[in-house]
């Protein structure tokens, strides 16, 4: 066994790092207004129900640009999307490196922009999708094209086999109604991927169909925007009325969407824990330091133990959720991931869970300035809170493993 990671990837770390400085941070510097105490409120357009502002938007797309002139954006996707196919490994300890240098515009999660792009929906749509459809991949990657993602509704979340929204058939064409919430960045895509049921009952797993749904179809209604914990927001209820599609609007087959949905919260999970735990390493370390520094009662908080000993819980957790996710990581790109959904799952729950708690003690360590918005920490405690619910509850995450361990529906633990 050979716990190092592979040279390549410490490379390209370095790699980045070096990218970072050179490009990024000045670029940082000179709008430190979305990244110093008054972030939330120059990133929010609170006149655009809480969307992002434009400017902010603006930044997020030179960066992007920038990042993708080097070869960096598209690292993690397939080839055949000019990406260079990097391995879930890869991508797990790029996530986690990332992460771990703390707020930044090289990694801001909020948007899910990073100089290594999360492009969830693409490999999805590279395997499956019609030429037509293809021209969404490059769209996606700069912005002129977007494909938004809805799959949640106001009665239906992690339950998502027991969709509401339906589409039926009507000759050549099929109509759409329903509802969806959390119907992220809705508002400046071009088209919705919605996924509705065609066939089968409440609960069946075949019969659910995803259809790319143009956004400016009649009765594709946008109607308004979410306001959450950690704003801008960028996640809408829209309503779909008799929405008219052709049968090429259908993404893979006819009652196999979930296929495509599993694919894309599979490539999110291990992602999103991969972040989480970076970003825990950040607010840990960060602790480490002030309690070093800060002298309390005539010596450093660092020699109290009521300081030490909750940061060395949390070091440990760090350690061991850390090697479990770049092991199953490493695992993903040796079998199907939907074999070792445990796995992702355990990673996932565990390492959102971890990140709230390790900047919650920063917080605590920092005394009144960490409560403050002059730190960071506020910002990744109210990002990584939505961790332990999007892309499957953490309830859900931790039944999905009971499934496996009790040998529920003839699994078995990975």
């Amino acid at each position: 066994m050979d716990f190092e990671l592979p040279q390549e990837i410490t490379d390209k770390l370095s790699e980045l790092d070096a990218f970072i400085e050179a490009e990024i941070k000045p670029l940082e510097r000179d709008n430190m207004q979305f990244f110093d105490h008054r972030r939330e409120n120059a990133r929010t357009d609170w006149d655009q129900d809480g969307r992002p502002r434009a400017e902010w938007r603006a930044l997020i797309s030179e960066m992007e640009r920038r990042a993708d002139k080097a070869g960096h954006l598209r690292y993690g996707l397939p080839k055949s999307c000019g990406g260079q196919a990097a391995s879930n490994l890869a991508i797990a300890a790029i996530r986690e490196h990332l992460a771990g240098r703390g707020l930044g515009l090289h990694n801001d999660l909020q948007d899910e922009s990073s100089i290594v792009g999360n492009f969830p929906i693409i490999p999805a749509l590279a395997d499956y999708g019609s030429d037509e459809q293809k021209t969404y991949i490059e769209g996606i990657i700069t912005g002129k094209k977007h494909l938004s993602f809805g799959l949640t509704e106001p009665g239906h979340g992690s339950d998502a086999t027991w969709l509401e929204t339906t589409a039926v058939r009507d000759g050549v064409h099929w109509v759409i109604n329903g509802r969806k919430r959390w119907n992220s960045q809705v508002a400046r895509a071009h088209a919705n991927l919605i996924f509705a049921r065609t066939s089968g009952k409440p609960g069946d797993a075949r019969g659910i169909t995803a259809f790319i749904v143009p956004t400016d179809a009649p009765g594709h209604n946008v109607l308004y925007n979410h306001w959450t914990f950690n704003m801008p927001s960028d996640h809408a209820e829209t309503e779909l009325k008799d929405v008219r599609v052709p049968d090429s609007a259908i993404l893979h087959k006819e009652g196999e969407g979930l296929v495509v949905a599993q694919r894309f919260v599979h490539e999110n999970r291990i992602r999103q824990a991969a972040a989480s735990v970076g970003a825990a390493r950040f607010c840990i370390q960060e602790a480490v330091k002030y309690a070093n520094e800060r002298v309390a009662f005539g010596e450093p908080l660092a020699k109290k133990q009521a300081v030490q000993f909750p940061l060395v819980e949390l070091w440990a957790e760090y350690q061991m959720v850390r090697n479990f996710i770049f092991r199953t990581a490493w695992q993903m790109d040796r079998q199907n991931p939907l074999q070792i959904s445990d796995m992702v799952s355990i990673c996932n729950f565990r390492a959102n869970r971890l990140c709230c708690e390790a900047a919650d003690r920063a917080m605590q360590v920092h005394g009144g300035m960490g409560y403050s918005r002059a730190l960071p920490f506020e910002h990744i405690y109210r990002h990584h809170r939505r961790y332990r619910i999007t892309e499957g509850t953490e309830e859900v995450q931790m039944r999905r493993v009971a499934q496996y361990l009790f040998g529920f529906s003839g699994k078995q633990a990975s």
